[in-house]
């Protein structure tokens, strides 16, 4: 079995496993509305004179806090979840190579967080195109924060996935694992936020290095990750 036909096993078949679990689904489901319903609320009732406020601001970069969240939840059953159902044993035991192994498990999570995240984007774009004052949506809904969306989110998903993996490696309890996962996830949120807010001023400068950031990170975390995954001790169950 070549290379690509292992890792697209070890990725259908995390999919099938997220199906089945009702956490994970759980988590998909409704950590995105924690990003969505306030906000939007407040967006709706904001009246036209509000416009020009907003022009100076990036609001809907916040939404970048589902690809950074969602993923870190999800990870967390990527080895420690498998640990505790018993079924993670069996496939260390098999040919497949480490890297196939995580690699499988990253790209089943990569695809639907990164889904998700394009999809609540595209709702909320279209709920504001809707709903909202003509000229609230005309300041909030640009060209330049659209862009951002779309290629930052892959980014911080494969950054929160790399993390959540790292450390549902090293734990034996999925509960911990997503809480250590949550805690790492919260300065990629902080950044997103104050970014949206123009706590942090937004420019060209600096999405370039941010994603230039994001990109070693997720190198630096797929060699981390890989170190850190020793079949010996997860077949035995050694500390």
């Amino acid at each position: 079995m070549s290379v690509r036909r292992r890792v697209r096993a070890i990725y259908r078949k995390e999919l099938r496993e997220y199906r089945r679990n009702r956490s994970v689904v759980a988590g998909m489901a409704v950590l995105p509305l924690i990003f969505v319903i306030n906000p939007l609320v407040t967006i709706f009732a904001l009246p036209a004179s509000s416009a020009g406020g907003l022009r100076h601001l990036h609001v809907l970069l916040y939404l970048l806090g589902i690809p950074a969240i969602v993923p870190a939840v999800i990870a967390a059953y990527g080895v420690a979840g498998e640990r505790q159902q018993g079924t993670l044993e069996p496939m260390l035991t098999t040919p497949i190579r480490r890297r196939e192994f995580l690699l499988g498990k990253a790209l089943a999570i990569l695809v639907p967080s990164v889904a998700i995240s394009y999809a609540v984007y595209a709702l909320v774009l279209a709920a504001i195109a809707l709903f909202a004052d003509p000229a609230v949506a005309s300041a909030l809904v640009r060209g330049p924060d659209v862009l951002a969306q779309l290629l930052f989110a892959p980014l911080l998903a494969g950054w929160s996935i790399w993390v959540g993996l790292a450390i549902s490696t090293r734990s034996g309890d999925v509960r911990v694992a997503q809480q250590l996962g949550l805690l790492v996830s919260l300065p990629s949120i902080a950044v997103t936020t104050l970014l949206a807010y123009d706590v942090i001023h937004a420019t060209r400068g600096l999405a370039l290095g941010l994603a230039a950031a994001l990109l070693l990170g997720n190198r630096i975390g797929w060699r981390l990750t890989s170190a850190l995954f020793d079949r010996e001790r997860l077949i035995t169950g050694a500390r």
